[in-house]
Protein backbone atom coordinates (compact mmCIF):
# COMPACT_ATOMS: atom_id res chain seq x y z
CA UNK A 1 0.00 0.00 0.00
CA UNK A 2 1.59 3.27 -0.98
CA UNK A 3 0.43 6.82 0.87
CA UNK A 4 0.29 9.88 -1.20
CA UNK A 5 0.46 12.87 0.28
CA UNK A 6 -0.64 15.79 -1.45
CA UNK A 7 -0.47 19.38 -0.63
CA UNK A 8 -2.03 21.40 -3.06
CA UNK A 9 -5.59 21.66 -3.08
CA UNK A 10 -8.51 23.65 -1.24
CA UNK A 11 -10.97 22.23 0.93
CA UNK A 12 -14.34 24.13 0.55
CA UNK A 13 -16.54 23.84 3.58
CA UNK A 14 -20.30 24.25 3.06
CA UNK A 15 -23.57 24.45 5.57
CA UNK A 16 -25.85 21.45 5.06
CA UNK A 17 -23.61 18.50 4.74
CA UNK A 18 -25.78 15.56 4.86
CA UNK A 19 -26.32 13.43 8.28
CA UNK A 20 -25.27 9.92 8.61
CA UNK A 21 -29.36 9.05 8.50
CA UNK A 22 -31.72 7.85 5.93
CA UNK A 23 -34.92 9.78 4.95
CA UNK A 24 -38.03 7.71 3.85
CA UNK A 25 -39.04 7.97 0.53
CA UNK A 26 -41.91 6.69 -2.25
CA UNK A 27 -40.92 5.16 -5.17
CA UNK A 28 -41.42 7.55 -8.20
CA UNK A 29 -44.27 7.00 -10.76
CA UNK A 30 -42.39 7.41 -13.72
CA UNK A 31 -38.20 7.50 -14.14
CA UNK A 32 -35.96 8.54 -17.23
CA UNK A 33 -32.65 7.73 -18.38
CA UNK A 34 -30.82 11.00 -19.99
CA UNK A 35 -28.29 10.14 -22.85
CA UNK A 36 -26.50 13.03 -21.63
CA UNK A 37 -25.28 11.83 -18.30
CA UNK A 38 -22.87 9.29 -19.86
CA UNK A 39 -20.41 11.24 -22.04
CA UNK A 40 -19.64 11.27 -25.32
CA UNK A 41 -21.88 8.77 -26.90
CA UNK A 42 -24.17 9.50 -29.61
CA UNK A 43 -27.69 7.52 -28.85
CA UNK A 44 -29.91 5.63 -30.49
CA UNK A 45 -33.14 4.54 -29.13
CA UNK A 46 -34.28 1.23 -29.40
CA UNK A 47 -38.06 1.76 -28.11
CA UNK A 48 -40.52 3.04 -28.88
CA UNK A 49 -43.39 4.96 -27.28
CA UNK A 50 -46.23 1.74 -25.46
CA UNK A 51 -43.13 -0.69 -25.59
CA UNK A 52 -42.74 -3.02 -22.40
CA UNK A 53 -39.39 -3.56 -21.39
CA UNK A 54 -37.76 -5.04 -18.03
CA UNK A 55 -34.96 -3.74 -15.81
CA UNK A 56 -31.98 -4.68 -17.73
CA UNK A 57 -33.42 -4.06 -21.00
CA UNK A 58 -32.12 -1.74 -23.59
CA UNK A 59 -33.47 1.96 -23.88
CA UNK A 60 -30.73 3.27 -26.19
CA UNK A 61 -27.44 2.39 -27.60
CA UNK A 62 -24.18 4.28 -28.83
CA UNK A 63 -24.77 4.39 -32.68
CA UNK A 64 -21.14 3.74 -33.05
CA UNK A 65 -21.10 0.77 -31.01
CA UNK A 66 -23.98 -0.49 -30.76
CA UNK A 67 -23.12 -3.36 -28.80
CA UNK A 68 -23.18 -0.97 -26.25
CA UNK A 69 -26.64 -0.66 -24.51
CA UNK A 70 -28.12 1.73 -21.19
CA UNK A 71 -30.44 -0.57 -19.40
CA UNK A 72 -33.55 0.51 -18.23
CA UNK A 73 -33.80 1.28 -13.82
CA UNK A 74 -37.29 -0.44 -13.92
CA UNK A 75 -39.62 -2.62 -15.70
CA UNK A 76 -42.97 -0.62 -17.25
CA UNK A 77 -43.97 0.71 -20.57
CA UNK A 78 -42.10 3.32 -22.02
CA UNK A 79 -44.06 6.69 -21.90
CA UNK A 80 -42.41 9.25 -23.82
CA UNK A 81 -38.56 9.50 -26.10
CA UNK A 82 -38.33 13.30 -25.68
CA UNK A 83 -36.17 14.44 -28.80
CA UNK A 84 -34.92 18.47 -28.91
CA UNK A 85 -33.30 20.34 -31.81
CA UNK A 86 -31.72 18.11 -34.56
CA UNK A 87 -33.83 15.23 -33.24
CA UNK A 88 -31.05 14.78 -30.45
CA UNK A 89 -32.36 12.49 -27.63
CA UNK A 90 -32.96 14.22 -24.20
CA UNK A 91 -34.49 10.94 -22.20
CA UNK A 92 -36.35 7.88 -22.64
CA UNK A 93 -38.90 7.74 -19.82
CA UNK A 94 -40.61 4.65 -18.61
CA UNK A 95 -43.85 4.42 -16.50
CA UNK A 96 -42.93 1.76 -13.61
CA UNK A 97 -44.54 -1.75 -12.40
CA UNK A 98 -45.89 -1.92 -9.50
CA UNK A 99 -43.99 -5.12 -9.65
CA UNK A 100 -40.83 -5.28 -10.49
CA UNK A 101 -39.76 -7.66 -13.54
CA UNK A 102 -36.08 -7.96 -14.29
CA UNK A 103 -34.15 -9.41 -17.27
CA UNK A 104 -32.13 -12.33 -16.09
CA UNK A 105 -28.45 -12.92 -16.68
CA UNK A 106 -28.03 -15.74 -14.47
CA UNK A 107 -25.77 -15.86 -10.99
CA UNK A 108 -21.98 -16.39 -12.15
CA UNK A 109 -19.00 -16.99 -9.56
CA UNK A 110 -16.31 -13.94 -10.73
CA UNK A 111 -14.01 -16.44 -9.83
CA UNK A 112 -13.99 -18.23 -12.57
CA UNK A 113 -14.65 -15.91 -14.78
CA UNK A 114 -12.40 -14.23 -17.76
CA UNK A 115 -11.98 -10.85 -18.99
CA UNK A 116 -13.83 -11.77 -22.13
CA UNK A 117 -16.95 -13.28 -19.43
CA UNK A 118 -16.71 -9.71 -17.44
CA UNK A 119 -17.16 -7.56 -20.82
CA UNK A 120 -19.48 -9.64 -22.47
CA UNK A 121 -21.85 -9.61 -19.06
CA UNK A 122 -21.77 -5.92 -18.86
CA UNK A 123 -22.41 -5.07 -22.35
CA UNK A 124 -25.06 -7.72 -22.60
CA UNK A 125 -26.68 -5.94 -18.93
CA UNK A 126 -26.47 -2.32 -20.58
CA UNK A 127 -24.02 -1.51 -17.62
CA UNK A 128 -20.40 -1.17 -19.81
CA UNK A 129 -21.24 2.47 -20.44
CA UNK A 130 -20.96 2.88 -16.78
CA UNK A 131 -16.97 2.74 -17.20
CA UNK A 132 -15.48 6.09 -18.65
CA UNK A 133 -11.96 6.19 -20.09
CA UNK A 134 -8.92 8.84 -20.19
CA UNK A 135 -8.27 10.69 -22.47
CA UNK A 136 -10.83 12.56 -23.56
CA UNK A 137 -12.95 11.35 -20.17
CA UNK A 138 -15.89 10.00 -22.10
CA UNK A 139 -17.59 6.58 -21.65
CA UNK A 140 -15.48 4.14 -22.59
CA UNK A 141 -14.65 2.11 -26.18
CA UNK A 142 -15.93 -1.78 -25.86
CA UNK A 143 -12.30 -2.07 -28.28
CA UNK A 144 -10.41 -0.35 -26.21
CA UNK A 145 -7.52 -2.52 -23.66
CA UNK A 146 -6.70 -0.37 -20.69
CA UNK A 147 -3.35 -0.69 -19.27
CA UNK A 148 -5.02 -0.02 -15.75
CA UNK A 149 -8.63 0.58 -13.87
CA UNK A 150 -8.67 3.20 -11.31
CA UNK A 151 -11.90 3.52 -8.75
CA UNK A 152 -11.99 6.44 -6.36
CA UNK A 153 -13.52 5.03 -2.94
CA UNK A 154 -14.04 8.79 -1.15
CA UNK A 155 -15.21 11.46 -2.02
CA UNK A 156 -13.75 15.44 -1.47
CA UNK A 157 -16.11 17.98 -3.01
CA UNK A 158 -18.21 20.33 -1.19
CA UNK A 159 -21.18 18.78 0.25
CA UNK A 160 -20.25 15.24 -1.50
CA UNK A 161 -21.37 11.86 0.06
CA UNK A 162 -19.74 9.91 2.17
CA UNK A 163 -19.26 6.36 0.44
CA UNK A 164 -18.25 4.90 3.83
CA UNK A 165 -22.13 5.28 4.33
CA UNK A 166 -23.25 4.07 1.25
CA UNK A 167 -21.08 1.24 1.12
CA UNK A 168 -23.04 -0.25 4.55
CA UNK A 169 -24.39 -3.49 3.21
CA UNK A 170 -22.84 -3.58 0.02
CA UNK A 171 -19.69 -4.96 0.45
CA UNK A 172 -19.81 -7.91 -1.19
CA UNK A 173 -20.95 -6.83 -3.90
CA UNK A 174 -18.40 -4.06 -4.35
CA UNK A 175 -15.62 -6.78 -3.35
CA UNK A 176 -17.04 -8.76 -6.68
CA UNK A 177 -16.94 -5.99 -8.71
CA UNK A 178 -13.56 -5.06 -8.27
CA UNK A 179 -12.19 -8.71 -8.46
CA UNK A 180 -14.30 -8.57 -11.87
CA UNK A 181 -12.73 -5.57 -13.08
CA UNK A 182 -9.32 -6.74 -11.83
CA UNK A 183 -9.58 -9.63 -13.94
CA UNK A 184 -9.78 -6.83 -17.26
CA UNK A 185 -6.79 -4.98 -15.89
CA UNK A 186 -4.54 -4.24 -13.26
CA UNK A 187 -6.79 -1.83 -10.58
CA UNK A 188 -6.14 0.29 -8.64
CA UNK A 189 -8.25 1.54 -5.27
CA UNK A 190 -8.03 4.87 -3.97
CA UNK A 191 -8.72 5.64 -0.39
CA UNK A 192 -8.17 8.56 2.05
CA UNK A 193 -6.38 8.03 5.47
CA UNK A 194 -10.25 8.55 6.67
CA UNK A 195 -11.49 5.56 4.98
CA UNK A 196 -13.15 2.21 6.89
CA UNK A 197 -10.63 -0.34 7.26
CA UNK A 198 -13.10 -2.50 5.29
CA UNK A 199 -11.55 -0.37 1.95
CA UNK A 200 -8.01 -0.93 3.20
CA UNK A 201 -8.74 -4.54 3.08
CA UNK A 202 -10.08 -5.49 -0.10
CA UNK A 203 -8.91 -7.87 -2.08
CA UNK A 204 -7.46 -8.45 -6.06
CA UNK A 205 -6.50 -4.44 -6.64
CA UNK A 206 -3.41 -2.57 -5.41
CA UNK A 207 -4.86 0.00 -2.66
CA UNK A 208 -3.59 3.64 -2.21
CA UNK A 209 -3.87 6.47 0.08
CA UNK A 210 -4.41 9.60 -0.70
CA UNK A 211 -4.09 12.42 1.82
CA UNK A 212 -4.89 15.64 1.22
CA UNK A 213 -7.32 18.60 0.36
CA UNK A 214 -9.67 18.22 -2.68
CA UNK A 215 -9.41 17.60 -5.22
CA UNK A 216 -7.46 14.83 -3.99
CA UNK A 217 -10.67 12.16 -4.46
CA UNK A 218 -10.30 12.80 -8.32
CA UNK A 219 -9.44 10.09 -10.18
CA UNK A 220 -7.87 11.80 -12.83
CA UNK A 221 -5.73 13.21 -9.70
CA UNK A 222 -4.79 9.69 -8.88
CA UNK A 223 -3.94 8.46 -12.02
CA UNK A 224 -1.93 11.16 -12.46
CA UNK A 225 0.30 10.10 -9.53
CA UNK A 226 0.41 6.30 -10.26
CA UNK A 227 0.32 5.71 -13.71
CA UNK A 228 0.11 8.82 -16.17
CA UNK A 229 -1.73 8.83 -19.60
CA UNK A 230 0.42 9.04 -22.78
CA UNK A 231 -0.71 9.62 -26.41
CA UNK A 232 -2.19 6.16 -27.07
CA UNK A 233 -2.88 5.11 -24.27
CA UNK A 234 -6.31 4.17 -22.74
CA UNK A 235 -6.81 3.65 -18.72
CA UNK A 236 -10.20 3.15 -17.85
CA UNK A 237 -12.23 4.60 -14.50
CA UNK A 238 -15.10 3.17 -12.50
CA UNK A 239 -17.56 5.46 -10.27
CA UNK A 240 -17.41 3.23 -6.45
CA UNK A 241 -20.89 3.29 -7.11
CA UNK A 242 -20.84 1.50 -10.42
CA UNK A 243 -18.75 -1.07 -9.24
CA UNK A 244 -21.81 -2.14 -6.89
CA UNK A 245 -24.13 -2.51 -9.67
CA UNK A 246 -21.76 -4.35 -11.48
CA UNK A 247 -21.11 -6.80 -8.33
CA UNK A 248 -24.86 -6.97 -7.37
CA UNK A 249 -25.43 -8.40 -11.61
CA UNK A 250 -22.81 -11.10 -10.84
CA UNK A 251 -24.36 -11.97 -7.56
CA UNK A 252 -27.71 -11.69 -8.37
CA UNK A 253 -27.95 -12.51 -11.86
CA UNK A 254 -30.13 -8.80 -12.51
CA UNK A 255 -29.65 -5.41 -13.22
CA UNK A 256 -30.51 -3.54 -9.31
CA UNK A 257 -29.38 0.06 -9.50
CA UNK A 258 -30.53 0.93 -6.71
CA UNK A 259 -28.40 3.38 -4.97
CA UNK A 260 -27.64 5.89 -1.74
CA UNK A 261 -27.22 9.55 -2.72
CA UNK A 262 -27.16 12.76 -0.24
CA UNK A 263 -29.30 15.56 -0.23
CA UNK A 264 -27.10 18.13 1.45
CA UNK A 265 -27.16 22.05 0.75
CA UNK A 266 -27.96 25.07 2.90
CA UNK A 267 -31.39 25.43 2.43
CA UNK A 268 -32.93 21.62 2.42
CA UNK A 269 -34.32 21.37 5.70
CA UNK A 270 -33.12 17.53 7.17
CA UNK A 271 -29.88 17.02 4.66
CA UNK A 272 -29.69 13.25 4.85
CA UNK A 273 -29.41 10.24 2.47
CA UNK A 274 -32.03 8.41 0.64
CA UNK A 275 -32.21 4.73 -1.41
CA UNK A 276 -32.89 5.54 -4.68
CA UNK A 277 -32.50 4.35 -8.36
CA UNK A 278 -30.99 5.55 -11.11
CA UNK A 279 -33.52 7.45 -12.82
CA UNK A 280 -35.64 8.39 -10.03
CA UNK A 281 -37.85 12.01 -10.07
CA UNK A 282 -36.02 14.33 -7.89
CA UNK A 283 -39.34 16.16 -7.19
CA UNK A 284 -40.17 12.97 -5.16
CA UNK A 285 -36.85 13.56 -3.02
CA UNK A 286 -37.17 17.60 -3.20
CA UNK A 287 -40.42 17.95 -2.09
CA UNK A 288 -40.70 17.86 1.82
CA UNK A 289 -36.99 19.00 2.04
CA UNK A 290 -37.14 22.48 0.31
CA UNK A 291 -39.68 25.91 0.16
CA UNK A 292 -40.89 25.14 -3.27
CA UNK A 293 -41.25 29.38 -3.17
CA UNK A 294 -37.77 29.93 -2.62
CA UNK A 295 -35.14 31.24 -5.08
CA UNK A 296 -33.05 28.07 -4.68
CA UNK A 297 -30.37 26.07 -7.37
CA UNK A 298 -31.20 22.76 -7.29
CA UNK A 299 -27.76 21.08 -8.67
CA UNK A 300 -27.60 17.26 -9.79
CA UNK A 301 -24.44 16.59 -8.23
CA UNK A 302 -21.78 18.80 -5.77
CA UNK A 303 -22.18 22.28 -6.28
CA UNK A 304 -18.59 22.28 -7.85
CA UNK A 305 -19.10 19.45 -10.53
CA UNK A 306 -22.50 18.97 -10.83
CA UNK A 307 -25.24 20.03 -13.75
CA UNK A 308 -28.67 23.19 -13.10
CA UNK A 309 -31.61 20.94 -12.16
CA UNK A 310 -35.21 21.08 -11.65
CA UNK A 311 -38.01 19.04 -9.97
CA UNK A 312 -38.64 17.69 -13.21
CA UNK A 313 -35.31 16.27 -13.68
CA UNK A 314 -33.71 12.54 -12.54
CA UNK A 315 -31.66 11.00 -10.19
CA UNK A 316 -28.42 10.58 -12.75
CA UNK A 317 -26.32 7.76 -13.47
CA UNK A 318 -23.29 8.87 -11.55
CA UNK A 319 -25.04 11.19 -9.25
CA UNK A 320 -23.97 10.61 -5.92
CA UNK A 321 -25.49 13.97 -4.41
CA UNK A 322 -28.14 16.18 -4.98
CA UNK A 323 -27.78 19.86 -3.64
CA UNK A 324 -29.88 23.28 -3.30
CA UNK A 325 -28.20 26.20 -2.54
CA UNK A 326 -29.68 29.94 -2.73
CA UNK A 327 -29.42 31.16 -6.00
CA UNK A 328 -28.08 34.35 -4.71
CA UNK A 329 -29.70 36.92 -7.87
CA UNK A 330 -32.25 38.32 -5.42
CA UNK A 331 -29.39 39.73 -2.94
CA UNK A 332 -28.62 43.82 -2.45
CA UNK A 333 -25.37 44.78 -0.73
CA UNK A 334 -23.90 47.71 0.47
CA UNK A 335 -21.01 48.55 -0.90
CA UNK A 336 -20.34 45.12 -2.02
CA UNK A 337 -17.01 43.13 -2.02
CA UNK A 338 -15.46 46.11 -0.18
CA UNK A 339 -17.42 45.76 3.31
CA UNK A 340 -15.53 43.58 5.89
CA UNK A 341 -17.56 41.03 6.04
CA UNK A 342 -17.39 38.25 8.63
CA UNK A 343 -19.34 35.31 7.15
CA UNK A 344 -17.75 35.38 3.54
CA UNK A 345 -15.71 32.71 2.61
CA UNK A 346 -12.54 34.07 0.90
CA UNK A 347 -9.50 32.46 -0.81
CA UNK A 348 -6.98 35.10 -0.44
CA UNK A 349 -7.90 36.44 3.09
CA UNK A 350 -9.80 39.37 1.86
CA UNK A 351 -12.38 38.63 4.77
CA UNK A 352 -11.71 38.96 8.45
CA UNK A 353 -13.19 34.72 8.56
CA UNK A 354 -10.11 33.10 7.90
CA UNK A 355 -9.13 34.03 11.03
CA UNK A 356 -12.08 31.95 12.85
CA UNK A 357 -10.32 28.65 11.98
CA UNK A 358 -12.20 25.91 10.15
CA UNK A 359 -16.27 26.81 10.08
CA UNK A 360 -19.02 26.45 7.26
CA UNK A 361 -19.93 28.88 4.87
CA UNK A 362 -23.79 29.41 3.22
CA UNK A 363 -22.67 30.57 -0.30
CA UNK A 364 -24.82 31.21 -3.23
CA UNK A 365 -24.11 30.96 -7.11
CA UNK A 366 -23.53 33.98 -7.81
CA UNK A 367 -20.35 34.64 -9.93
CA UNK A 368 -19.23 37.76 -8.33
CA UNK A 369 -17.63 39.66 -11.09
CA UNK A 370 -17.43 39.49 -15.05
CA UNK A 371 -15.30 37.28 -17.10
CA UNK A 372 -11.85 39.06 -18.09
CA UNK A 373 -8.87 38.60 -19.52
CA UNK A 374 -7.41 35.68 -18.07
CA UNK A 375 -4.47 36.66 -15.37
CA UNK A 376 -1.27 34.30 -15.08
CA UNK A 377 -0.71 34.20 -11.44
CA UNK A 378 -0.05 31.19 -10.81
CA UNK A 379 -3.37 30.03 -8.57
CA UNK A 380 -4.04 27.52 -10.84
CA UNK A 381 -1.13 25.45 -9.64
CA UNK A 382 -2.29 26.17 -5.91
CA UNK A 383 -4.97 23.74 -6.51
CA UNK A 384 -3.95 21.54 -8.86
CA UNK A 385 -2.61 18.62 -7.36
CA UNK A 386 -1.13 17.14 -10.69
CA UNK A 387 1.85 17.77 -12.48
CA UNK A 388 0.72 19.67 -15.77
CA UNK A 389 1.05 23.33 -15.94
CA UNK A 390 -2.84 24.08 -15.63
CA UNK A 391 -2.57 27.86 -16.62
CA UNK A 392 -0.91 27.07 -20.16
CA UNK A 393 -2.43 24.22 -20.43
CA UNK A 394 -5.97 25.95 -20.48
CA UNK A 395 -4.17 28.68 -22.88
CA UNK A 396 -3.17 26.02 -25.48
CA UNK A 397 -7.27 25.05 -24.85
CA UNK A 398 -8.23 28.29 -25.61
CA UNK A 399 -6.26 28.88 -28.30
CA UNK A 400 -6.83 25.61 -30.03
CA UNK A 401 -3.23 24.21 -30.49
CA UNK A 402 -3.29 20.59 -30.49
CA UNK A 403 0.34 19.93 -30.25
CA UNK A 404 0.65 22.44 -27.07
CA UNK A 405 -2.65 20.38 -25.68
CA UNK A 406 -0.34 17.37 -26.06
CA UNK A 407 3.05 18.72 -24.46
CA UNK A 408 1.10 20.04 -21.65
CA UNK A 409 -1.10 16.53 -20.26
CA UNK A 410 -4.16 16.67 -22.13
CA UNK A 411 -4.62 13.13 -22.00
CA UNK A 412 -4.68 12.53 -18.52
CA UNK A 413 -6.92 15.48 -17.52
CA UNK A 414 -10.83 15.86 -17.14
CA UNK A 415 -13.22 18.73 -16.27
CA UNK A 416 -13.74 18.32 -12.96
CA UNK A 417 -10.34 18.42 -12.18
CA UNK A 418 -10.33 22.19 -13.01
CA UNK A 419 -13.37 22.06 -10.49
CA UNK A 420 -11.52 24.04 -7.59
CA UNK A 421 -8.99 26.10 -10.46
CA UNK A 422 -13.05 27.40 -11.89
CA UNK A 423 -13.54 28.42 -8.27
CA UNK A 424 -11.23 30.31 -7.31
CA UNK A 425 -10.37 31.88 -10.75
CA UNK A 426 -9.79 35.72 -10.60
CA UNK A 427 -10.47 35.98 -14.19
CA UNK A 428 -14.25 34.16 -13.71
CA UNK A 429 -13.48 31.82 -16.54
CA UNK A 430 -15.38 28.43 -17.25
CA UNK A 431 -12.33 26.20 -17.32
CA UNK A 432 -14.54 23.35 -16.95
CA UNK A 433 -16.21 24.14 -20.12
CA UNK A 434 -12.97 24.80 -21.81
CA UNK A 435 -11.62 21.64 -20.86
CA UNK A 436 -14.55 19.71 -22.23
CA UNK A 437 -14.50 21.51 -25.58
CA UNK A 438 -11.12 21.08 -26.40
CA UNK A 439 -11.63 17.20 -25.61
CA UNK A 440 -14.14 17.29 -27.71
CA UNK A 441 -12.41 18.78 -30.35
CA UNK A 442 -9.26 16.40 -29.84
CA UNK A 443 -11.15 13.41 -29.84
CA UNK A 444 -12.52 14.63 -33.29
CA UNK A 445 -9.40 15.34 -34.70
CA UNK A 446 -7.47 11.54 -33.64
CA UNK A 447 -11.06 9.84 -34.92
Amino acid sequence: MAIFKLHKGLDIRLNGVAATKKGKIQGGDTYGLVPDDFGGIMPKVVVREGDTVKAGDFLFVDKRFPEVGFASPVSGVVTSVLRGDRRKLLCVKVKADSKQVYKEFGVKNVSKMTAHDVRSLLMDAGLFGYIKQLPYAVSAEPASTPKAIFVSAFRDMPLSADFDYELEGNEDDFQTGLTALSRMAKTYLGVSPRSAARLTEMKDVEVNVFDGPCPSANVGVQVNHISPVNKGEVVWTVDPTAVIFFGRLINTGKVDLRKTVALAGSEVNDPCYYDVLVGQPLGGILAEQIDGNANNRIINGNPLTGRLSNMDDFVGPHTSEVCVIPEGNDRDELLGWIMPRLSEFSVNRSYFTWMQGKRGYTLDARVKGGERHMIMSGEYDKVLPMDIYGEYLIKALIAGDIDKMEQLGIYEVSPEDFAVAEFICSSKMELQRIVREGLDMLRKENA
